[in-house]
């Protein structure tokens, strides 16, 4: 393999992959062997795997640069053409599922496969290829939208992340100027963003329609790959997240306000909560990179040889800079089992957090991948590659003074409250989801209206301090889950709740805990989600009571830490 920057990309020519995938589908459907069948799947998952890796490429590219033309117009052609392919995957579903060798394919390489491949087969279909089009077109306007917002501030180019670190400025002032600007720049574009959502909203509910579902909502809860639980099974979730959580949130906020100097909690003090200032890393972007390098050589074997196959092969792109796409992500070229972690680093505690979060995922696919039968098995449902993800947050703990020395201890404080303060937000997006499309057709002052209501529901304590945007209901929209991947939002919280449960373990037993995680980890998407809650010893966040026992040793060690705060 070569670095990252090294790898040629060439347009893929889907004429000869398309050939290249029909042979395997041919070999599976006419084999007289367990093994001719074995390697008609293999042979559809390398063709795939070249396609995949040809898409990721272009995509990092272009995500690095919003503005390059020549990528832009390579992600146009992935999304004009891949559902094109609609019909090909098809083929192959039908083979795999309808294959005499079934019974024995299943031992081989598991039920989950199968599982996987039949919920496939009711969201995947011709009649909605123009469709997937439409969505993917107004996904990319979307990003290119957001992308392109910045506005000057303290003598810099700011994007909505270079405001963010502004509003963990000491001085309260530059706090709320950041703020302004922030919500200016959303507001100036909240009628495009109402017009792309409209949009995104009737493609996806005609795409239901097309496909025989009642509603948008069953087919988005398919498209995430929820085999094991409903909508119903999610609402008494968010129950206990009301009962449980948010009480102990507004318990926070009140002891911040007291701690800061304020009466009240704005919403641009949310994220500052020590009076001297947040914790941020004390180094720069080679010097975090470095020290990540020595931590994962020691927190165990497996941890410390894939970051140094990271480090060799420069699989990372992590300071922010002006038509750089927003946020950080995870993302994988199965054809060289390589992930890649993206960031926009902002000189805040947000870095570190990003990079052991991504850190998590890119872990998570460099053993799975290594250790599944097939790649498309590497990666589970979003509910448990979340908790890949969150946990290794934890787990990074004991070396966070390498990050931020003597002020880890505030940093582990920061951390916790910041993932028990986000956990109700996340419930909160998730319920407005429902809401909208179990309501289709709400004007855009309707949604508005639905999210304030859940905010009043779920983020009482939340003051926006006069700005009349946000207080009419228009945070919503800074979420671009929301536009983007739809009910993938609620996986982050049902995580997390497993991620805090193998946070409490390793607080006793580190191996013990290490062991789970890494054992969760290999097994990717192998088997379902409750079979994989259950190999890593985690509760079943749906049932009642587990919110409470899971949250219990973490708001003692909130509360404990808050006690040797300065």
């Amino acid at each position: 393999m070569q670095k990252f920057h090294e790898i040629e990309y060439v347009r893929p020519d889907l004429e000869k992959l398309s050939d290249a995938y029909l042979k395997g589908v041919k070999k599976l459907e006419e084999a007289q062997t367990i093994e001719e069948a074995k390697e008609g799947i293999i042979e559809c998952e390398e063709t795939s795997n070249e396609l995949y890796t040809a898409h990721t490429v272009a995509y990092v590219r272009n995500t690095m640069n919003t503005q390059d033309e020549f990528y832009e117009s390579e992600i146009e052609f992935f999304n004009n053409e891949y559902p094109k392919l609609i019909p090909l995957f098809k083929q192959y579903r039908k083979a795999l599922l309808n294959s005499r060798f079934r019974e024995d394919l299943e031992k081989d390489f598991g039920k989950q496969l199968f599982r996987i491949n039949e919920a496939e087969e009711k969201t995947q279909d011709e009649a909605i290829i123009d469709d997937l089009v439409e969505e993917s077109r107004l996904g990319v306007e979307y990003q290119k939208l957001a992308a392109s917002c910045s506005t000057e501030f303290m003598g810099e180019t700011c994007n909505f992340y270079g405001l963010l670190k502004h509003m963990q400025n000491p001085d309260r002032n530059v706090r709320r100027e950041a703020y302004l600007a922030w919500a200016s720049l959303y507001e100036g574009i909240s009628q495009d963003l109402d017009r792309i959502y409209d949009e995104l909203v009737k493609v996806r509910v005609e795409m239901a329609r097309k496909l025989g579902f009642d509603n948008y909502t069953a087919l988005g809860y398919l498209n995430n790959k929820r085999l094991d639980y409903t909508r119903e099974d999610v609402a008494k979730f968010r129950q206990q997240v009301k009962r449980v959580i948010v009480p102990f949130c507004e318990k926070i906020r009140k002891e911040q306000a007291k701690r800061i100097g304020v009466d009240k909690i704005k919403y641009y003090d949310e994220s500052f909560m020590f009076p001297e200032g947040n914790p941020n890393p004390v180094g720069n972007k080679d010097q975090m990179i470095a020290w990540a390098q020595e931590m994962y050589n020691e927190m165990s074997k497996e941890t410390g040889e894939f970051f140094n196959f990271m480090v060799e092969y420069d699989l990372f792109d992590l300071e922010t800079r002006p038509g750089k796409h927003l946020g950080g992500y995870c993302t994988v070229m199965p054809t060289f089992k390589a992930p890649f972690i993206f960031s926009n680093f902002n000189g805040t505690s947000a870095d570190v957090d990003v990079l052991t979060h991504e850190a998590g995922h890119s872990f998570q696919y460099y053993v799975s991948s290594r250790n599944v039968p097939l790649d498309s098995l590497s990666f589970s449902t979003n509910e448990i590659n979340e908790v890949h993800s969150m946990t290794m947050e934890y787990f990074a703990y004991p070396w966070m003074d390498k990050f931020f020395g003597d002020k880890a201890d505030l940093y582990k404080y920061f951390h916790l409250c910041e993932n028990v303060l986000f956990i109700p937000y996340i419930i909160c997006v998730d319920e407005f989801q429902h809401r909208v499309y179990d309501n289709p057709s709400m004007t855009a002052e309707e949604r508005y209206q639905v999210w304030k209501e859940l905010e009043m529901e779920y983020l009482p304590g939340r003051d926006y301090d006069g700005v009349e945007f946000l207080e009419k209901g228009g945070f919503w929209m800074q979420k671009q889950h929301i536009f983007l991947d739809p009910f993938y939002y609620i996986d982050y919280a049902l995580a997390q709740m497993n991620a805090m449960e193998l946070f409490a373990r390793y607080l006793d037993d580190r191996e013990k805990a290490f062991s789970d995680y890494l054992a969760l980890c290999k097994r990717g998407g192998s088997i379902g989600y409750f079979e994989l809650l259950e190999s890593a010893n985690l509760s079943n966040s749906f049932e009642e009571g587990t919110v409470e026992k899971v949250t219990k040793r973490v708001f003692e060690e909130i509360e404990k830490l808050g006690k040797r705060l300065p």
